[in-house]
């Protein structure tokens, strides 16, 4: 599909590219793929715009080794424990529940 499609290529290029960064922690290179602005790929324009919008916190995201992925499992769970009680757990059973699981 790629081969006959030269657009969805681009696409596919540019979505690697940005994997690779995210994957190797290079930040730095973002302001280089944001420019992709140039390239006649609409899809992209709305994300790189969004991207844009909070520059410093995006570049951190992707340069610093630190992330909040534990924090946000562990509230993942708690409100799945609060969802099996259909929103009626109180603080002290919520807190019961989430020191025993």
């Amino acid at each position: 599909m790629l081969a006959h499609c030269p657009e969805l290529n681009a696409l596919a290029c540019h979505v690697r590219s940005f994997a690779d960064m995210l994957i190797r922690l290079q930040g730095e290179r973002l302001p280089q793929w944001i420019d992709i602005q140039a390239v006649n790929l609409p899809r992209l324009h709305n994300f790189a715009a969004g991207l844009l919008r909070d520059l410093p916190a995006v570049t951190a995201a992707l340069t610093l080794q630190w992330n909040s992925g534990a924090v946000e499992g562990h509230v993942n769970r708690i409100k799945m424990l609060k969802r099996q009680m259909f929103g009626r757990a109180g603080f002290h059973l919520l807190r019961k529940r989430t020191l025993l699981t």
